[in-house]
């Protein structure tokens, strides 16, 4: 049994999201507690810039014109989709930040996805359980000022949900600068209530993926 986990925070001390994601990470060690965990921390180690382009653009010549790197970025997408497909479940902890998607996360993704195992033409992951962690330092949702501010959660959903159809479980934590930027001050007891319900989540989903493999394997 393996669990593949990924954290996309750029604040490791202090991450709300790698706190949830420590939530649902121990169910499933609870559950499965001999397996292993493979972590992928994509702010500490980021993918080069220049890797998808060179993974995509060698595609387009035989192999023995290919540079040392775009060899080694086909080297590199074929390690991260071993990654995915050898793990039981998986676990991705990704902030939202300034309003869009995790940089650091677009980047390890469009590198995963010109392998053929994971690309529009394989389905290496279709079903595969998972839970996405995210969070946001503001609130977004409906009926607040800031709605539809939210750029990063429907495209994370999009992409592993609809894209490389994984069984997913999406934990969300609003409001994650309240006690940090005082003019979110008001919103303290809505950011407490938005917390706990956010830990309930991640401890309920963590038991549902390991609940899930555990039922498949018997």
């Amino acid at each position: 049994m393996s669990l593949f986990r990924l954290d996309a925070s750029i604040l490791p001390a202090s991450s709300a999201s790698r706190a949830l994601a420590d939530l649902v990470e121990a169910e499933w060690t609870a559950s499965h507690p001999d397996s292993t965990v493979t972590r992928r921390d994509v702010a500490a180690d980021p993918v080069p810039a220049t890797a998808w382009t060179d993974a995509v653009t060698s595609g387009f010549m035989d192999a023995a014109q290919r540079t040392e790197r775009q060899n080694e970025a086909r080297a590199l997408a074929t390690t991260f989709a071993d990654e995915l497909i050898g793990a039981d479940a998986l676990l991705f902890a990704v902030p939202l930040y300034n309003y869009g998607v995790s940089q650091h996360f677009k980047t390890w993704f469009d590198l995963a996805y010109t392998d053929e195992r994971i690309n529009p033409t394989g389905t290496a992951l279709q079903g595969k359980p998972a839970t996405l962690v995210t969070v946001l330092g503001g609130n977004y949702a409906a009926g607040t000022p800031k709605e539809g501010w939210d750029h990063s959660t429907g495209w994370l959903r999009r992409v592993l949900e609809d894209v490389w159809g994984l069984d997913l479980r999406v934990v969300q934590r609003p409001f994650t600068l309240v006690g940090v930027n005082p003019a979110l001050d008001a919103f303290t007891d809505t950011a407490r209530e938005l917390k706990e319900t956010a830990e309930t989540d991640a401890v309920t989903y963590g038991r549902e993926i390991a609940a899930l493999r555990g039922t498949e394997v018997a």
